[in-house]
């Protein structure tokens, strides 16, 4: 028996001894690049796996795990289980309990943020304990300073206030209140940035035993986020699994669909390629509505407010409002001397006359000739919108006089009382009450800066008036609805999103409803209709969005009317697996009007004996909430930092041919990437040397 015992080690060690001779011959043979670990592939039916590498069962192997490819290179493996077949990462016996724990400790440890308030074990001990059930939290909020709907640990988010209103109230116990996930929160549809939702919707475990509960919750909140109602909803209700579809409202100035201004780059591309195209009177056609109406503001009220404006700065502040020196509050530079002789980036043929000011005499300033003001009012409507707008960068006149001050601290004895004494914003009195004289205290240079900034702004004011006072024509409004239809049914939206191919099938999205307000909403302070901006409501009904997908539908549409283009054949295209560079619309005008719950209303509800979800029942406080905080508020922000112009000039002045796929010559015109073969179609054109 012994004997036998020996002889089966002596084999096994035999054995072995040719498996590791084997194993070296084979590592010895292998190129360098398998000695690396690079991501060679193997030959077919080469299955000679050893130690780790084996193949296991229920596992894809290390060539085709989850992560997508073969193994990385060197050790650095960020996804390394990732990579790993199922069974081969169970059979590493991952103790997932011992991973959370670990987890809370090193959060603990570190002094990370909380969710919610941490209340000491006294104080949770001498709480009265009571039930929590089940429930749906109809809200309301405005977005404006918040840094979107989901809970965060160290930004101001809807969810953040609700969740300590809830605290405050009662609605949670203090045993829950450091943690979200103990109240089984879940949000219905989560907003961005900025963005306001008339009707949202979040479901968790709530204490609403008491009959005044909405009312100490709202007492506790900010009055720009509301809670309208609480509902009782079956255990396994989540909101975000039983929603059916969602309702969204977009709210856009009607002057957001007047064309480019002649003067811009953009209109002046459209122009040529309509006639390079052949595509001339159909061009005009489409912009018949709208024609002459630049000019007409030109001749009225640019041009007289342009006579208003003192000679000696009257050049200076045209070409600010050009957009060759990006606004006038740069006009003084410390190191003027320092910086003659120097290469600019810019068009050397452009003359630097705002940001490197001499100190001359107001009779001594050069005086434009003829053929510089010829089409001067032309020339300055089309960018006044790029300047920085008066209330949203107070410190730009200052941040110039202070750079003075730094070279020579004598010449600006009191920068803050000059500024103060003498930069007057336009929405604290009208354009004609700003006074342009200088304050006796300024040098020459302070007061040629503080007369250009009001001479700027005072402009910036007549045009505001002017695009307040616009209404769009009722054929503008059916040229919109005819782009809007375009969106309804289930088409692919890789155009309307961001980071998804036309083969992705997520990109496929169904809308069931597109419809823009024929009866445009007045917004504003005044008593006269006629001061009051005029703003278009587009309302959306669909299953669900992508990232940016509304505005930049939207955005297709806007862009599409107020170009000329054609509608039917650009959108259509626009499905197929062509690439269209399509910008997103500012989201201030972005609202979630409500969620939809027919599913579980019909369903659930009824079989449980539940109220059914509908925002219906409280659309009187809705609507006045909108009116007052969310259409007031969008409003307020546009006058005050134009979003929406500062968007428009940007398209209009965007010298690439990326958004040339507006013109009549469609993604043609767009061919190639670099700004050369755009100016070149351009040229050609220019030149006659394109039909």
């Amino acid at each position: 028996m012994e004997h036998s015992t020996a002889i089966l080690e002596d084999a096994g060690k035999l054995i072995d001894k040719s498996a590791n001779t084997a194993n070296m011959e084979s590592n010895s043979s292998s190129t360098p690049n398998e000695q690396n670990g690079s991501r060679g592939q193997k030959r077919k039916g080469d299955f000679k796996q050893h130690g780790r590498h084996a193949q296991k069962h229920g596992s894809r192997g290390r060539d085709h795990g989850r992560g997508g490819g073969g193994e990385r290179d060197g050790d650095n493996k960020r996804h390394k289980k990732g990579d790993m077949g199922r069974g081969e990462y169970f059979a590493s016996n991952p103790d997932k309990r011992a991973k959370t724990q670990s987890a809370g400790k090193r959060k603990d440890e570190g002094g990370e943020n909380q969710y919610g308030q941490t209340f000491s074990k006294d104080e949770i001990a001498a709480e009265e304990r009571r039930p929590k059930r089940k429930v749906a939290v109809f809200i309301g909020y405005s977005g404006t300073g918040y840094k979107g709907m989901q809970i965060s640990t160290s930004e101001r988010t809807i969810e953040g206030d609700l969740f300590a209103a809830f605290v405050k109230a009662g609605a949670i116990s203090k045993a829950n209140a450091d943690d979200p996930k103990k109240a089984g929160l879940v949000r219905c549809a989560r907003t961005d940035k900025g963005v306001h939702a008339a009707g949202n919707m979040i479901s968790l475990k709530l204490i609403v035993e008491d009959e005044d509960i909405v009312e100490k919750i709202n007492e506790a909140l900010d009055p720009q986020i509301r809670v309208w109602g609480i509902e009782r909803t079956i255990g396994s209700f989540s909101c975000y699994q039983a929603v059916d579809s969602r309702w969204y409202e977009y709210l856009i100035p009607s002057y957001s669909f007047l064309p480019p201004h002649p003067s811009s780059w953009l209109a002046k591309q459209l122009d040529l390629l309509a006639d390079g195209a052949g595509d001339q009177e159909a061009y005009n056609a489409r912009q018949e509505e709208v024609k002459g109406y630049w000019e007409g503001i030109d001749d009225t009220t640019i041009k007289q407010v342009l006579d208003e404006i003192d000679e000696d700065i009257r050049w200076e502040v045209i070409k600010a409002l050009q957009g060759e020196e990006e606004a006038s509050a740069k006009v003084v530079e410390a190191d003027v001397e320092g910086d003659e002789g120097k290469g600019d980036d810019e068009d050397p043929n452009i003359e630097r006359k705002v940001s490197k000011v001499k100190k001359v005499d107001a009779t001594e300033a050069k005086q434009p000739d003829a053929e510089d003001m010829k089409g001067i009012p032309a020339a300055m409507v089309d960018s006044v919108i790029s300047l920085t707008p008066a209330t949203t960068e107070p410190a730009d006149a200052s941040t110039a006089v202070s750079d003075a001050a730094t070279t020579d601290p004598a010449r600006v004895p009191d920068p803050e009382a000059a500024l103060d004494a003498t930069i007057i914003t336009t929405t604290d009195v009208e354009p004609e009450a700003i006074s342009t004289q200088p304050a006796p205290t300024q040098t020459p240079e302070q007061s040629r800066l503080l007369r250009l900034r009001l001479a700027t702004r005072k402009l910036r004011a007549a045009y505001n008036t002017a695009k307040r006072q616009y209404r769009i024509p009722a054929r503008r409004i059916e040229r919109i609805q005819q782009g809007l239809n375009h969106f309804l049914g289930t088409k692919n939206y890789h155009n309307y999103t961001v980071q998804k191919p036309y083969r992705d099938p997520s990109a496929k999205r169904n809308i069931k409803s597109f419809l823009v307000n024929k009866t445009p909403i007045l917004i504003g302070d005044s008593a006269d209709d006629a001061e009051k901006s005029e703003w278009l409501s587009l309302k959306v009904h669909g299953q669900s969005f992508m990232m940016h997908q509304i505005r930049k539908m939207i955005g297709m549409v806007v862009l599409l009317i107020r170009c000329g283009a054609d509608i039917d054949k650009t959108m259509s295209h626009s499905f197929t697996d062509a690439k269209y560079s399509i910008p997103k619309l500012p989201g201030l005008g972005l609202m979630l009007e409500r969620p939809v719950f027919d599913t579980y209303n019909k369903l659930h509800a009824a079989k449980h004996e539940r109220e059914p979800l509908l925002f219906s029942k409280y659309e009187d406080k809705i609507e006045a909430f909108k009116r007052t905080d969310i259409y007031g508020k969008m409003f307020a922000e546009e006058e005050q930092k134009g979003e929406f112009g500062r968007f428009f000039q940007h398209v209009d002045n965007f010298k690439e041919p990326i958004f040339l796929w507006l013109s009549s010559k469609g993604l043609e015109a767009t061919k190639g990437r670099g700004r050369a073969e755009g100016y070149g179609e351009v040229k050609a054109i220019q030149a006659g040397l394109k039909p």
